[in-house]
């Protein structure tokens, strides 16, 4: 029985040699970690704006603020009616913020209300929107326009801008790597993110003027203008011998 206790037990040493060197063979194939830096680049480009938002509004002053929001309800149906027995093609239309405040006299007290109702009208052609929003001014007058970049033109923009803004953090990867007295190096971690400058170009537009009386405009004068999209690659790699 100690002799074959003895066999197993050589048995059991001999096995677990091959296992252990196979577990060391693996370490020579890990880069050697003597030299980590930290990497970002982007990249950017100047996207033309292809969407306007034009904001019609109604104001009013009454004793009753639920009459008051009456009113202004109705004011904002009856556009919106007017608006779709007309050819706008393109632009759609929907309801902006609604508003009810009270006005204080002189010792504080409620005297009355004003209240404020938006339409909102949005497309990617400016004439249309422009000529429809001249043709309601009559009714809901022009507050303001503002230009924005639609989802789709962003990615589009940051479909192109990705592969610029990695090749750009590749090139620096490898030429600090060279600088250092490196040879090459590895990818450590790395991160991509995207944005742009998101603010609206607002174009503010008096409503007397764009009013012009009672009489409906034929058009309003729009511009957009640029919003500058960019991707960044950050992260760090290991530089090898």
């Amino acid at each position: 029985m100690k002799k074959t206790a003895l066999v197993l037990l050589l048995s059991a040493a001999a096995l677990s040699i091959p296992q252990a060197q196979a577990q060391t063979h693996k370490v020579p194939d890990e880069p050697n970690q003597t030299g980590i830096l930290s990497l970002d680049a982007q990249a950017s480009v100047d996207v033309p704006q292809d969407v306007i938002h034009i904001t019609l509004f109604y104001e009013q002053q009454a004793g009753d603020a639920a009459q008051l929001a009456d009113t202004l309800n109705q004011r904002t149906a009856q556009t919106l009616r007017d608006a779709n027995a007309t050819d706008h093609t393109g632009v759609t239309l929907h309801t902006g913020q609604l508003s009810v405040s009270p006005s204080t006299d002189r010792d504080g007290k409620i005297s009355g209300w004003r209240g404020r109702s938006e339409l909102v009208l949005e497309s990617h052609d400016f004439a249309a929107a422009a000529k429809l929003a001249g043709r309601l001014n009559s009714e809901m007058q022009v507050s303001n326009v503002n230009f924005s970049l639609s989802p789709e033109a962003q990615r589009a923009a940051q479909g192109k801008l990705s592969g610029e803004a990695i090749a750009s953090f590749r090139q620096q990867a490898q030429a600090a790597a060279q600088a250092f007295g490196y040879s090459a190096y590895v990818v450590r971690e790395v991160n991509l993110s995207r944005n742009n400058n998101n603010l609206p170009r607002p174009m503010m537009m008096m409503a007397s003027r764009m009013a012009g009386g009672s009489a409906p405009a034929e058009s309003i004068p729009v511009e957009a203008g640029n919003e500058t999209v960019t991707v960044s690659v950050s992260g760090s790699i290991v530089m090898t011998h």
